[in-house]
């Protein structure tokens, strides 16, 4: 069996809403609303590293916190009832990460228009509508050319920190151009962006394409990847995000990051 043969065969066998039952995208998913997925999604993915039942446990903590309605916390809360955040801990992700972390997003809504317009190059521009009521709902087309995924992440973060924050909440989010990989940003762009198919991804955003993303890169991909020789760099870098994405690409030139389910899955059977 040829690489793409055995990727595709694990992609058909593996993806599908069984998948989530050990997955932290169970908890965006679990919302049907745009603008909740997107909030608790990114949170979510922020915290995405250390045991997965750890990760999961926690990102249920936070939607209790956020009383169920992320987005609305996001928008309205007051200073005070932010303070109740300050209890949160993640490993070295704490309470005073978490709250940057709503201030950053409410100011990406208020200035951009929204988190997935954090990573558009477009400047900024204010937009107070409000988030799709439902999964499938008719969004704005997809951008037209490529969209550049590591200066792209790197505006991100530059927007995200414009209001005034801890020095320290800034190394929990991922820069590229920095040699980073960005594997949680990337696994909450594949969430975000990549269809709504196979009871997995959400498909939510539409102006940046499937196309585009890169693979969200950790050890069990990397290990997978290096023993079927689509990766020959060994430094978990973003040298090695952009190669093994180029590979992967060649498979499907449309949606590349599929294979990501796949790659993942034969890492942690074997």
């Amino acid at each position: 069996m040829d690489v793409k043969a055995l990727l595709d065969e694990a992609y058909d066998r593996l993806a599908n809403p069984a998948f989530i039952e050990l997955d932290p995208v169970q908890v965006p998913r679990s919302f049907s609303t745009r603008g909740d997925a997107e909030v608790i999604g990114f949170l979510t993915a922020t915290i995405a590293w250390g045991q997965r039942k750890t990760i999961i446990a926690n990102a249920w903590k936070l939607v209790k916190l956020l009383d169920d309605a992320p987005h609305d916390v996001v928008m309205n809360a007051s200073s005070a009832e932010l303070r109740r955040l300050d209890r949160f801990v993640h490993r070295t992700f704490n309470g005073i990460d978490l709250k940057h972390f709503i201030i950053g997003m409410r100011h990406l809504y208020k200035q951009y228009g929204g988190i997935e317009e954090g990573f558009l190059v477009e400047g900024p521009r204010a937009v107070s509508r409000e988030p799709r009521a439902a999964l499938g709902a008719r969004q704005e087309p997809a951008a037209r050319g490529p969209w550049p995924a590591a200066s792209s992440i790197a505006l991100f973060k530059q927007r995200f920190f414009e209001p005034r924050h801890q020095a320290r909440t800034q190394k929990h989010v991922a820069d590229p151009s920095k040699g980073s990989n960005a594997k949680r940003i990337n696994m909450y762009l594949r969430w975000m962006v990549r269809p709504n198919d196979r009871g997995i991804d959400m498909g939510w955003w539409k102006r940046i394409p499937a196309s585009a993303l890169h693979v969200p890169l950790d050890v069990h991909t990397g290990r997978v990847a290096r023993e079927l020789g689509l990766l020959t760099r060994k430094q978990d870098d973003w040298k090695s995000v952009v190669e093994l994405t180029e590979q992967l690409r060649k498979l499907d030139p449309l949606d590349p990051i599929k294979y990501d389910i796949a790659l993942f899955g034969l890492g942690v059977t074997r």
